[in-house]
């Protein structure tokens, strides 16, 4: 009968410390069952779960492993696991995984322990956390420091909606972002990005900004306000708004297209999808004028807005073709999403508005952006503080791994 150990190491890493250990091991012809292993600040966390098939053995190889150790300077622990144990958690393979992201600012022992509170009380473990974000300077601290940590839960969640419920108050209580969604091949193999325009890419409604050209802002500001009381829907919203600008030059886009700023983080999300083989597309409720330049600067494979009715050099107040809603952007993903040979589980939509949230919530991945609360609430993840460049951490990318644009 063979004899199953778990050997934990730590200590102070170097080069070549995994590598003396297995070499013990390998001279008492061991299985490695499992082996993990983190480091923090130089300081090594080593597990293995061994097994031993000659018992005899077990003596020999602690003697040898605990006089490495005391070579290395490092400390050797083991404990002894019964073949039903070891069985139990086999069977424990079986369990849910999910991955939670903490985002903010700056991360604190009191927002990770409420965070770690939650998962404990829907019985989940804990099983990996692992930091996104790169180290950060005491001495020299960056002005708006970013902090995202991922943990990989496991166990049998019996209502997934009920933690994200229990999740999105505390967000807001503890003020740090908290994604929480599934832990599947569709997480690992996502492949397309769909992005609102307006006060998302871009700081501004360019509508409202046409609307101050024409010299009506307050007029389109109050059939805005309709639609947020739910009075109107977008389609009649954006006709509304739209017909007020009739007459106005169209050298006016050119001016106001000069004056928009993109987001921060839009450019670096922009360059490292795209060196990542990342499809990307704007679908959006605002004008394609303005898509298409963003689509040449920053390379959207994509792009989907609504057409303004130009003739004689002047706009006439209405839009062409079937109006970019709500519904209509969800029928968008899916025929883009159609198009590349995806699942909707390989897609990520992000967006900040009420008519973003029928994308949103049919997208592998729904993130609200700066969103209002209602769309908040709604959205499977959420980005509130950060720039753009907080959707990279979302989806798993480590910071050391982002591209950042030429120039």
């Amino acid at each position: 009968m063979s004899e199953i150990i778990l050997i934990n190491i730590t200590g102070k890493d170097r080069p070549g410390l995994l590598t003396r250990i297995t070499g013990v091991l390998a001279e008492h012809d061991l299985n490695v069952l499992d082996i993990g292993q983190a480091v923090i600040h130089d300081y090594i966390s080593l597990g293995l779960l061994v097994e031993i098939p000659a018992p005899q053995h077990v003596s020999s190889m602690i003697k040898d492993l605990l006089f490495t150790g005391h070579e290395m300077g490092i400390e050797v622990r083991f404990r002894p696991t019964t073949l039903e144990d070891y069985e139990a958690w086999v069977h424990e393979q079986g369990k849910s995984r999910h991955v939670i992201t903490l985002l903010g600012r700056n991360l604190s022992a009191a927002q990770i322990s409420r965070v770690a509170a939650v998962c404990a009380a829907n019985h989940l473990n804990i099983d990996v956390i692992t930091r996104l974000t790169g180290r950060s300077s005491l001495r020299n601290p960056v002005r708006l420091p970013k902090a995202c940590v991922q943990m990989t839960v496991s166990g049998h969640l019996a209502d997934e909606a009920a933690m994200r419920r229990q999740l999105l108050p505390l967000s807001l209580e503890i003020g740090v972002d908290i994604s929480f969604h599934a832990d599947d091949i569709y997480r690992r193999n996502r492949r397309l990005v769909v992005f609102d325009m307006d006060s998302t890419l871009i700081q501004a409604e360019v509508i409202d900004e046409l609307a101050k050209e024409a010299g009506v802002g307050a007029e389109v500001a109050a059939i805005t306000s309709a639609a947020m009381r739910g009075e109107l829907d977008f389609c009649q919203s954006l006709t509304r708004r739209v017909a007020l600008l009739a007459g106005l030059p169209a050298t006016t886009l050119e001016t106001v297209a000069a004056r928009l700023r993109l987001t921060d983080g839009a450019e670096l999300v922009a360059s490292t999808l795209k060196r990542l083989g990342y499809k990307i597309g704007i679908i959006s409720g605002g004008f394609d004028y303005f898509g298409r330049r963003l689509q040449q600067q920053l390379g959207f494979d994509y792009m989907h807005a609504n057409q303004l009715e130009i003739i004689d050099g002047q706009l006439t107040g209405r839009v062409l073709g079937e109006i970019i809603d709500g519904p209509r952007k969800a029928a968008l993903l899916r025929e883009i999403a159609a198009a590349e040979g995806l699942h909707l589980e390989q897609t990520i939509a992000v967006g900040d508005g009420a008519n973003d949230l029928p994308m949103l919530s049919i997208a592998g991945l729904g993130v609200a952006f700066h969103a209002k609360p209602v769309v908040r609430q709604q959205a499977s993840s959420a980005i509130s503080d950060m720039g753009l460049d907080g959707l990279l951490f979302l989806i798993g990318i480590r910071e050391r791994e982002w591209v950042y644009p030429e120039g």
